[in-house]
């Protein structure tokens, strides 16, 4: 959940780690759960569901913690989770998109509100960021599985957006409605992806020098502490 976001984006300060994971797991339980109840508990025939157990499965989440999730979907029957996305800015007037799951958005809303107000951002209104994302797929292979010039082969052989290669890994961007049909193919090239999952990437990132990113780490860690935020994305790049 950094630039982009995913489970494990954000950096954390050491001494965290095994925090983070219980907070990970909690997170990705409830999106599970919710799944299950909103459609069909087969992953093969209800994408969301099947989207959350991978998700799940790069956590390194255990298969009991995923099977209890998905039996917890026919418990509480009366309690009504919802997706909502908040705008705002944050420290250095960096924008952000943070997307929730949650069972009361007064709270949401609130929580979020003194959050960004606590380090000089502010909530906007509905479209105040979103202009400055393209919504649209991300999947990441290991550099171990194949080399960067067979990544951007393969990157233009599938029709994707783009294409970048990093010492670890290579990044690969599709628009979102080719997403599944970009992953399936990618998951025949390397099976087992580093990550796969559908973002908001920042159109024109504002760069930010070792030492001016405290305050916005800092605020990103306290978004991602709360249990409704899911994901937190910002157009800013740590150089």
């Amino acid at each position: 959940m950094a630039g982009h976001s995913h489970w494990a984006g954000i950096k954390h300060k050491k001494g965290r780690q095994d925090k983070l994971k219980a907070k990970i797991f909690s997170k990705i339980s409830r999106e599970i759960t919710v799944a299950a109840k909103l459609g069909s508990k087969d992953p093969g025939t209800n994408h969301r569901l099947r989207a959350a157990i991978e998700s799940a499965k790069e956590a390194n989440m255990p298969k009991d913690n995923i099977s209890r999730a998905i039996s917890k979907s026919e418990m509480n029957k009366n309690e009504n989770f919802e997706n909502l996305r908040y705008e705002g800015f944050g420290p250095k007037n960096i924008a952000l998109i943070v997307e929730t799951l949650t069972d009361n958005k007064n709270r949401t809303a609130g929580k979020i509100r003194t959050t960004l107000k606590k380090f000089g951002g502010n909530l906007g209104t509905s479209g105040s960021t979103i202009h400055f994302f393209n919504n649209c797929g991300t999947i990441q292979i290991s550099s171990d599985n194949i080399s960067e010039e067979k990544a951007l082969d393969f990157a233009t052989m599938v029709g994707a957006i783009d294409c970048v290669s990093y010492k670890d890994f290579h990044e690969i961007f599709t628009k979102k409605e080719d997403f599944y049909k970009i992953k399936s193919e990618a998951e025949k090239l390397a099976k087992n992806l580093i990550y796969s999952g559908i973002e908001w990437r920042p159109k024109n990132p504002i760069s930010l020098k070792k030492g001016e990113t405290l305050e916005l780490e800092n605020m990103l860690e306290l978004l991602q502490e709360d249990d409704d935020i899911q994901n937190v994305f910002h157009n800013c790049k740590f150089l």
